[in-house]
């Protein structure tokens, strides 16, 4: 029997895995056609693209979580704890790590898979850029544990500052905020971060924390090397989305390259120094440095693994690759297809279809990818980004509730390609019936 292992369970690699195991796998009195297996180092689940409101508490992550190991009993795939360390190509075997519970007894031993296909999708982790003191003075939010870390520091900062007395200022100067957070990174996930704590600032002041001026007394700081955040999407976007954040009295600094993050200053190539009594560092995005070492695969200065168009490796026919860290040509562009949430989600449809094609011995096809657009969120009420191609006709700007609206449903078609739109569709009432017993922030 083909053996199919994916290895990540991201967006792409969670629905390929459902996908391929509704097709292939054993269902009910259906013979298996093929052993799909997903591998993962978590025991669950979440969509990455929010974790910035599990960071600002406007997101229980634990309502969202999905379990491996229930998803693979519903759609006949297998699923595997751990962490992918090596890679036999000629053997056709990958190498996974031990897992250790919280105190640090081993769970699960060291353990080797093998496959006839492979497809590696383990997404990216932060990229520090060298930069000094970052990896030990900032928060990244790769994980659920690292969002939730910061979450946890933001409430118990805004608790102190309450009862603390502002800081002396001159005749003249506006008063200096209590508590400052920095995010260093104009991108979607710092935007999208400086905008839900705006919101989480006006929340706390309302669930207890009367003394905190959610305007005022809490100082957001978001810092962008370039010269205008968003730089990977259209101007106009950009522009809209500084204006929208400045009236949420979110600062900008552009064109301002950090240089090192100290505990509770960081520095700039200007010379200037700002507070911090909060830095999360999303400034970028690499490979994970496991691919550098798997026998030989191929790839690029960021770590991603060199892929043709069918998402084979140029190195083995057997090993593919999708999402954040595959760099996958993108035909008429200067650059390679995005690491953006639709990416992956059109590359695990084309491997459905090209893997079919390859257990039934068929030449396999090109992958294109399509760019629809890309929305930002700005909070609970309002989004900002453009639609373009086939959903419009054309490319279009829009913010707003409708904007909102857009983004929200990106969550649920996610759902949607996981449990199917009926089961979407209880979820998404099942999550609204819960918000309306819970505080709007998370505040334990």
């Amino acid at each position: 029997m083909h053996r199919i292992i994916i290895v990540g369970g991201g967006a792409g690699g969670l629905e390929l895995a459902t996908r391929l195991g509704d097709r292939y796998g054993a269902r009910g009195n259906r013979p298996a056609r093929a052993l799909v297996t997903l591998v993962d180092r978590n025991p669950t689940h979440i969509w990455k693209p929010l974790l910035h409101e599990v960071a600002a508490g406007s997101m229980d992550p634990f309502t969202q979580e999905l379990e491996y190991a229930a998803q693979a009993r519903w759609h006949g795939f297998e699923f595997q704890q751990g962490e992918l360390t090596g890679l036999d190509r000629a053997a056709k075997r990958v190498t996974l790590s031990p897992v250790n519970d919280s105190d640090g007894e081993e769970l699960l031993p060291e353990r080797e898979l093998e496959y006839d296909t492979l497809v590696i999708a383990i997404g990216s982790t932060t990229h520090f850029f060298g930069v000094q003191g970052a990896p030990e003075n900032a928060i990244a939010l790769d994980t659920v544990g690292e969002a939730e870390r910061f979450r946890k520091r933001l409430i118990a900062a805004c608790m102190r500052a309450e009862h603390q007395a502002p800081a002396p200022t001159a005749p003249g100067d506006a008063a200096e905020p209590r508590i400052q957070v920095v995010i260093v990174g104009g991108g979607a996930t710092g935007v999208e971060l400086s905008a839900e704590l705006r919101n989480t600032a006006q929340v706390l002041s309302v669930y207890g924390l009367h003394k905190l001026d959610p305007r005022h007394d809490v100082g957001i700081v978001l810092i962008e090397s370039g010269p205008r955040i968003l730089p990977a999407l259209q101007e106009r976007v950009s522009t809209a989305t500084a204006e929208l954040l400045e009236k949420l009295g979110v600062r900008l600094m552009l064109g301002e390259r950090v240089t090192e993050v100290a505990p509770g200053l960081v520095h700039t190539a200007s010379g200037k120094a700002v507070r911090a009594d909060l830095t999360v560092w999303a400034a970028g995005i690499k490979a994970p440095s496991v691919l550098s070492h798997l026998d030989g695969l191929q790839v690029n200065k960021l770590g991603q693994l060199d892929v043709r168009r069918t998402l084979q490796t140029f190195t083995d026919d057997n090993v593919f690759a999708l999402g954040d860290c595959a760099a996958c040509a993108w035909p008429g562009n200067e650059r390679n297809v995005p690491p953006r949430a639709q990416a992956a989600h059109q590359q695990a449809s084309f491997l459905l279809k090209a893997i079919g094609c390859r257990l039934e011995g068929r030449p396999l096809p090109e992958f294109t990818y399509r760019d629809f657009g890309s929305l930002v969120s700005l909070g609970h009420f309002s989004a900002v980004g453009n639609l373009m191609g086939g959903l419009i006709g054309g490319n279009m700007l829009i913010e707003g509730l409708f904007a909102r609206f857009m983004y929200m449903s990106l969550y649920r078609l996610h759902i949607a390609a996981l449990h199917g739109y009926p089961r979407m569709m209880l979820d998404t009432v099942a999550h609204w019936l819960r918000r309306t017993t819970l505080p709007r922030v998370k505040l334990h």
